[in-house]
């Protein structure tokens, strides 16, 4: 089976789950990347009679206008029912590191707001140790030569993403050769350098469900 198949077959896996749960009430999380376009694909087939959804990035607010749910402002709801997004690492605890398409902080910010996180992978995402993928860090351009000598003082070597800028308007440094053998305290001493907005490492908000697509079918991987 190839990559793309296996992305689709996540997709397919999370609808299911998440169709057992809508009603005219629910509002969906959706996040940003190649395998949540997979997930967006079926919604936009699907006539589904829901509150809305809450977008993790101007580009999958593009494509979902396809369908006929609403998009909603997260400042609208109390609450995201089911959010779905991929990652591009993950780890047996559920930890993940998530940015390469640069929507990492609203991202967790929907993953935080979530009742259940549904992280749609594929098996070249996974670790045992995260840290193959790097760390992509949201910073404040003022502060991305500051923040870029604090990570290398952490041991990390910081690559200045060129030519991007995020949805929220900043800019995005990703971090090589971290140490992530406890990736919470990495991530909050990442969040208290002064400038940082959001990094990618998602180990205060885990995924509550990990679809995992392989050769031999989807591995649901939950507590």
């Amino acid at each position: 089976m190839d990559k793309e198949e296996k992305k689709k077959q996540s997709a397919e896996k999370a609808y299911e789950i998440v169709k057992k749960g809508l009603n005219r009430d629910t509002v969906l999380g959706i996040g940003t990347g190649s395998t949540t376009n997979y997930f967006i694909e079926i919604l936009n087939q699907e006539k589904l009679d829901l509150k809305g959804a809450v977008c993790s990035s101007n580009a999958s607010e593009e494509y979902l206008k396809m369908s006929n749910i609403k998009i909603l402002s997260l400042n609208d709801v109390h609450k995201i029912d089911f959010y779905v997004d991929g990652a591009d690492e993950f780890n047996s605890r559920k930890e993940l590191i998530k940015g390469g398409g640069g929507a990492l902080t609203r991202e967790k910010i929907l993953a935080h707001s979530s009742e259940t996180f549904i992280c749609i992978v594929d098996d070249s995402k996974y670790s045992d140790l995260l840290g193959n993928f790097p760390v992509p860090i949201e910073v404040i351009e003022l502060a991305r030569s500051a923040i870029s000598r604090e990570v290398m003082k952490m041991g990390g070597r910081p690559v200045y993403r060129n030519n991007f800028v995020t949805d929220n308007g900043h800019q995005i440094i990703d971090v090589h050769n971290l140490d992530l053998n406890v990736p919470y305290e990495t991530e909050q001493t990442i969040n208290k350098i002064p400038g940082v907005v959001e990094n990618g490492i998602f180990s205060s908000r885990k995924a509550d469900i990990i679809l995992l697509a392989t050769d031999s079918g989807i591995e649901e991987i939950k507590d």
